[in-house]
């Protein structure tokens, strides 16, 4: 389907300087709106928003549907009495990390220190909700309980456990005996039902703020990742699509061979699909998690679109991705299901790397585009794909949540002649490579320009949001209050009015009460 032409930044919502040691869905997040708004920028890019599994990494969730409660805004929670504001307050003044609004998220203290008052907040609106509000959750529980009913339950089984991986659990929970599986509802049930409330608040609260969005002309660009975590209700619930043995342990996984980031390659660990019962199915969880994605966004990045063509198939038992091998994926198959349930492909891939005219040619025939990062185009002559004048039809950024900043990069990543390269393309730029960057993405060609919000404020290597193959210190910066300025805005506003990328009005989202 074809894009507008178009500006937008790419910021995490966990970036955002909340109250609480992380970002949510409150107060900070609006206002954060109201500077896209005032900048004219049309797109807000978001990571995938789901549960945090290994690693507290956005791409190995604990569910491919449910949303993460660390984005529930307490504060959102109190002005809809589910909770005492005394509670709220009253954490937050005994924690510096609670009350900290810019410091880096440290996700232990914030477990620890939010999810008791979320499930506290949730157990009051399940004991004492309001006819509107109860009409509303059980509307909600109704129409998601497809997987809704399975993810709480996995989620309960998994705290009750201390986090165990589901296959270690009792053989008649993780081979999800019937009579086990009612058992543990009954056990459980308040809290089921708690858990079920806080998907309800998490889906209400993003809405809410996805109207505020549309009111602004602002469109939200989803990312799905191709596969999903092994310790997920996904796989729990569908063990028949994935490679499994006898022992419900992954035969193969997924990762990309050694490459720019790493020598021995990149061993993500998810389990690989069964495509071929997935194709008898009709690929009917793909669909239903697409659907669900594009219900709760106007446009998807799809993540590794390579593995849709080809996928790294790596033995399980191996420690490095070294031994993997090329497999194929289900390519025009599975598309061609996803355009007739959804009446079109709002996507676009995400298709770096090591890229075979194979690839190419299945985004081709699909109509999606693919990307390109600045960041990448000032090597050798075949990188210049990456260069603003080659970006006709595709989605251009200067960096991704996985390169360092511009400014990171220009000081102490890129090679000698890539800085030769650079200032020599882009020429003198007074105020900072980073804005020479972002007018070159933003006046190329290219469909969308996403500019990360690190690149903007100018910030160098201790506000990267990801390094590829480091297990921990990933996934935690977060921008501070007022230091996205009026001054920022207006820069990129005029930028945007100059480059004809301003936002086009779209339909507002239904106007209704929300309970959370």
């Amino acid at each position: 389907m074809p894009f507008p032409r178009a500006a937008g930044i790419l910021l995490h919502p966990t970036s955002l300087p909340s109250r609480g040691g992380i970002g949510d869905f409150g107060p900070a997040a609006y206002q954060f709106v109201d500077s896209l708004a005032a900048a004219r920028q049309g797109l807000w890019q978001v990571l995938p928003l789901g549960p945090l599994g290994y690693g507290n990494s956005p791409y190995s969730s604990t569910s491919a549907f449910a949303g993460n409660p660390l984005l529930i805004s307490l504060e959102r929670l109190v002005s809809h009495g589910w909770i005492d504001a005394a509670k709220v307050s009253g954490a937050a003044s005994t924690s510096s990390t609670v009350s900290s609004e810019s410091s880096a998220v440290e996700y232990d203290r914030v477990f620890a220190a939010k999810l008791p008052l979320l499930f506290e907040a949730g157990r009051s609106f399940i004991t004492s909700t309001p006819d509107g509000a109860r009409q509303r959750f059980e509307k909600f529980c109704r129409e998601n309980a497809w997987w809704l009913d399975d993810f709480v339950l996995f989620d309960a089984l998994r705290a009750q456990r201390k986090l165990a991986s589901w296959h270690e659990w009792p053989a008649e929970l993780a081979h999800r005996e019937p009579g086990a599986l009612r058992l543990a509802r009954k056990e459980l049930a308040v809290d089921l039902k708690i858990r079920s409330a806080l998907q309800f608040a998490f889906f209400e609260q993003w809405q809410a703020l996805r109207r505020y969005c549309s009111q602004r002309s602002i469109r939200i660009v989803g990312d799905v990742a191709i596969f999903v975590n092994y310790d997920s209700a996904d796989v729990w619930m569908h063990r028949e699509l994935f490679r499994l043995n006898e022992d419900l342990e992954p035969e193969v996984v997924s990762g990309v061979p050694p490459d720019f980031f790493s020598k021995t390659g990149q061993r993500w660990g998810n389990p690989l699909y069964r495509w071929d019962v997935m194709k008898t199915e009709g690929y009917k969880w793909w669909v239903e998690r697409m659907g669900w994605a594009t219900r709760n966004c106007d446009y998807i990045r799809l993540d590794h679109f390579r593995g849709y063509d080809q996928f790294w198939e790596i033995p399980a038992g191996d420690p490095t991705a070294i031994n993997g091998r090329w497999v194929d994926g289900p390519r025009d198959d599975l598309f061609h299901k996803l355009r007739e349930a959804l009446g079109g492909l709002p996507f676009f891939a995400e298709d770096l790397g090591y890229i075979t005219p194979s690839v190419n040619a299945l985004r081709d025939r699909l109509q999606i585009p693919g990307v390109a990062v600045l960041q990448f185009g000032f090597g050798d002559e075949g990188a210049h794909m990456y260069l603003p004048h080659r970006a006709g039809g595709k989605i251009i950024y200067t960096g991704t949540h996985d390169n360092d900043t511009t400014v990171g990069w220009f000081n102490s990543g890129a090679a000698d002649y890539e800085r030769r390269n650079a200032e020599a393309y882009l020429g003198r730029c007074d105020d900072g490579i980073h804005w020479a960057f972002v007018r070159a993405a933003q006046t190329s060609p290219a469909e969308f320009a996403l500019i990360p919000l690190q690149d903007v404020l100018g910030l160098g290597s201790e506000a990267r949001m990801n390094t590829p193959s480091r297990d921990k210190g990933n996934w935690r910066w977060r921008f501070a209050p007022g230091q996205f300025t009026a001054e920022l805005a207006g820069k990129l506003a005029h930028l945007a009015e100059v480059a004809d990328r301003l936002p086009q009005p779209l339909p507002v989202l239904a106007d209704e009460e929300f309970a959370a």
